[in-house]
C-alpha cells in the first residue's frame, strides 16, 4: 500500500510571536506526570479537546512512556493505544496539527495514515532503521530529539565532556542522515531532550545555550514541563511544579525556542503572552 500523503507544511514549524504550544496527550498507564489519567481513548480525546480549548497550537499523542526507568511496549500495543485517538481528533479538528510521539516506524506509519502530520521521535531515527524512510515517504514533519542512553537507564550515569557541543555534534550527524534519506530540511525540527540522559547541570547548560543550537538553522522544540530538574531546584513533587514549568517555558522562549511542549496549556499561554508583551517581541535573540 502506498504511503498516504501528509498534510504537513513547513509553516507548521515556523512561528511568529510566542512559541507554538504543543499540548501533551499521553495515552499511557505509566507516564511520569499523568500516566493512567487519560488511558482510555475517549478520556484521551476529551483531554485533547480541553487542551485545544485552552489554546494548544498542536497536539502530541503518545502511547509509550519514556520517563526514566520506563519499560518499552510492543508496537502492536502502541498502535492500539494511539490510532483511535488520532482518528477521532483528525475527524473533530480537520486543520489541527497532530504529532505522533513514537520511535517505532510501524507506529509512525499507522499514525500518519490515521491523520498525524508530524513524527516526534525521541531516538532521532536511531531506534528503528525504517523510521527515516517512513517519514520521507509520507512527507511529514519530523522532530529529532537527543537522548543519551535509553529511558530504562538514561539517568543512571549520564556523562558529557561538553553537553552543548556534544548535542550539537549529534544533531549535525542526524540532520545529514535525515537529508540523505530524502527528508527536506524544511520538514525537520530539533529537541535537545531536557531530562533525557542529563543531570541538572546538563539541562541548565542546554537551556542557557539554546542560541548555539539555533545556529544549526532548524526550529527548536523544548519540553520542560513538570520535569525532574524542576523538582531538584524547588523540592516540589511533580503535581506541584506548575510555577517552575512556567518559568522554564519563559526562559526557553527568551533563549529562542520555537515550540514548547507542555501539560498545562492555558497557564503556559498566559505566561508566554505576558512575557512576550513585556519584552516587546524581543526574545530568541541569544
Amino acid at each position: 500500500m502506498p504511503a498516504a500523503p501528509s498534510s504537513f507544511t513547513p509553516s507548521l514549524f515556523q512561528t511568529t510571536g510566542i512559541p507554538a504550544i504543543m499540548g501533551v496527550v499521553n495515552v499511557t498507564p505509566d507516564s511520569f506526570s499523568d500516566g493512567g489519567h487519560f488511558f482510555a481513548p475517549d478520556e484521551a480525546v476529551a483531554h485533547a479537546v480541553q487542551l485545544v480549548g485552552e489554546g494548544a497550537d498542536l497536539l502530541d499523542i503518545g502511547g509509550e512512556s519514556t520517563r526514566p526507568g520506563s519499560d518499552p511496549v510492543s508496537a502492536e500495543e502502541e498502535r492500539r493505544r494511539v490510532v483511535p485517538v488520532i482518528q477521532a481528533l483528525r475527524d473533530r479538528f480537520p486543520d489541527l496539527p497532530l504529532s505522533i510521539d513514537t520511535s517505532k516506524a510501524s507506529v509512525a506509519q499507522a499514525a500518519l495514515r490515521a491523520g498525524a502530520d508530524i513524527v516526534n521521535d525521541v531516538l532521532a531515527g536511531q531506534g528503528d532503521l525504517e523510521m527515516l524512510s517512513v517519514v520521507a515517504d509520507h512527507g511529514c514533519g519530523y522532530i529529532m530529539m537527543h537522548m543519551q542512553g535509553k529511558p530504562k537507564t538514561m539517568q543512571e550515569e549520564p556523562v558529557y565532556e561538553d553537553v552543548v557541543g556534544d548535542v550539537c555534534m549529534f544533531f549535525e550527524k542526524r540532520i545529514q542522515t535525515a537529508l540523505e534519506a530524502g527528508i527536506p530540511g524544511t520538514h525537520l525540527a530539533l529537541d535537545p531532550g531536557i531530562g533525557f540522559g542529563k543531570l541538572l547541570e546538563h539541562n541548565l547548560e542546554l537551556m542557557r545555550e539554546l542560541p548555539r543550537l539555533k545556529e544549526l538553522g532548524l526550529p527548536l522544540l523544548l519540553g520542560v514541563s513538570r520535569k525532574r530538574w524542576i523538582g531538584e531546584l524547588t523540592g516540589r513533587e511533580v503535581e506541584h511544579r506548575l510555577a517552575g514549568s512556567l518559568a522554564g517555558a519563559i526562559a526557553c522562549m527568551v533563549r529562542g525556542a520555537t515550540m514548547i511542549r507542555v501539560h498545562d496549556v492555558a497557564e503556559t499561554r498566559d505566561a508566554l503572552s505576558v512575557a512576550h508583551a513585556i519584552l516587546g517581541g524581543e526574545h530568541g535573540k541569544g
